[in-house]
């Protein structure tokens, strides 16, 4: 596929846009900036965080929210959080946190907050014309850049499956829960076993009346500590072949979390790391212990009831979607990020084939790849922005990669056919891809 050329380069007086001020966002911003290329940035909330910020608008945390990676894997390496930080901060810690990045690099500067970007289009003489709207106001401005970065997340457009009936109680998605008190005395049906969904189910029995967790498939579960330690940080060496390490995780993951089919979970029709891992055993603890139980798929529902694929049904008054999100760049044309199916084809998951001066930015899953390995996709950016200015044959002969067929980033898994897998990678293949990239436009 050729790529759409824009009438010439746009002057090079022009700043790269930068949309989001979460991690990727802040990631962006400050490789840029340490090229010495000029940013401006435009964030919905009036402050840093992305949906690290529970006030933010678009922020999709609740109370009891904690990181499933540990700081270990996750922190920036410019920028350790530290020992006094817990081995898995709160969201608050990580408020914290990234308004201390964002301090310590001048990140603030270069960010308009309050802004909503409402359209991303080529300009006819290069680059690309902004258009923001500011929240306070309402009043709407354009801009004129030299290339745009969307860093506006991956977790915030929740995905909302249709129930099929009517249900008079109320129904909600697990981005608009904020605290366990709003299940006090409630019957609560959890549809979906996501990280999510097992964190509010552990709050929820602790307020409920009743919990229960209606699942299509078997998940494996990944305790936070293994043998003292924060789970992720073990084996951090040199990987192990796939085959060789789900044999033995699923052996040791036994020995630490028993078997979830005797709890009542489906018996998984997959390999561990085919699918993303559930981090929390807490849920098989309450499982145990009777403080909640496991259901079929819902097959629909009438009033209160829910009538499940297995035949049986049970009231509830609320149900809780634990149904995940799905991508979202509503400001741009989907076919300048060759969208095709559930996610954008692009090369590394940030570079499209139809545009040089346009990328992605944490449009990523992967088990371990914390905010260094979206650092390292900002890194290769900045390196290929540089590249144009200062190596132009260097940047097109990196381009033209980019337009060729897309590198294989499954380390060997096999990963299943889902729409939050159709962007999932393994760290270890795609790091190692990342860095060469960084390597050969250096």
């Amino acid at each position: 596929m050729s790529k759409i050329t824009s009438g010439g380069d746009a002057p090079p007086a022009l700043p790269y846009a930068v949309i989001g001020a979460g991690p990727s966002g802040l990631a962006a911003t400050r490789a840029l900036t340490k090229r010495g290329l000029d940013v401006v940035g435009y964030e919905l909330h009036d402050d840093v965080g992305g949906l690290w910020d529970i006030d933010g608008p678009r922020s999709t945390m609740y109370e009891s929210a904690h990181l499933i990676s540990s700081k270990t894997t996750t922190q920036f390496a410019e920028m350790p959080m530290g020992d006094e930080a817990a081995d898995y901060p709160s969201h608050r810690e990580l408020k914290r946190y990234f308004r201390a990045y964002a301090d310590r690099f001048g990140l603030r500067d270069h960010y308009r907050f309050g802004t909503e970007v409402t359209r991303v289009e080529p300009h006819a003489d290069g680059g690309w014309v902004v258009t923001t709207r500011e929240v306070s106001s309402g009043s709407t401005s354009t801009d004129r850049v030299s290339g745009v970065v969307i860093a506006n997340g991956t977790l915030s457009e929740p995905n909302l499956p249709q129930l099929k009936g009517q249900f008079d109680g109320e129904v909600f998605h697990t981005s608009a829960y904020k605290k366990a008190t709003t299940f006090a005395g409630k019957r609560v049906l959890i549809i979906g076993a996501g990280n999510s969904g097992c964190d509010i189910a552990v709050d929820a029995v602790h307020h409920a009346a009743s919990v229960d967790m209606s699942v299509r498939r078997g998940y494996y579960f990944v305790p936070k500590y293994l043998f003292g330690k924060p789970a992720d940080t073990l084996n951090q060496g040199k990987p192990l072949p796939p085959r060789v390490k789900q044999a033995i995780d699923t052996r040791v993951l036994k020995l630490f979390t028993g078997d979830p089919v005797k709890l009542g979970f489906p018996k998984p029709d997959y390999k561990i790391y085919e699918s993303h891992p559930i981090v929390n055993s807490l849920i098989l603890h309450h499982l145990g212990h009777g403080d909640l139980s496991i259901k079929p798929d819902v097959d629909h529902v009438d009033g209160s009831t829910v009538h499940f694929r297995d035949g049986t049904s049970r009231d509830y008054d609320t149900i809780v979607l634990a149904t995940g999100y799905t991508l979202h760049y509503p400001f741009i044309d989907p076919a300048l990020l060759r969208w095709n199916g559930w996610s954008p084809q692009l090369y590394l998951n940030i570079f499209t084939p139809e545009r040089d001066d346009l990328f992605v930015m944490g449009m990523v899953e992967a088990s371990g790849l914390g905010w260094q390995g979206r650092y390292e996709q900002a890194e290769l950016i900045a390196s290929y922005v540089d590249a144009r200015r200062t190596r132009p044959a260097q940047a097109e002969a990196f381009a033209a990669k980019t337009r060729g067929p897309l590198p294989d980033l499954s380390g060997g898994y096999r990963y299943l056919g889902l729409e939050r897998m159709s962007y999932y990678v393994n760290k270890d293949a795609y790091r190692t891809a990342v860095r060469a990239a960084i390597e050969e436009l250096s």
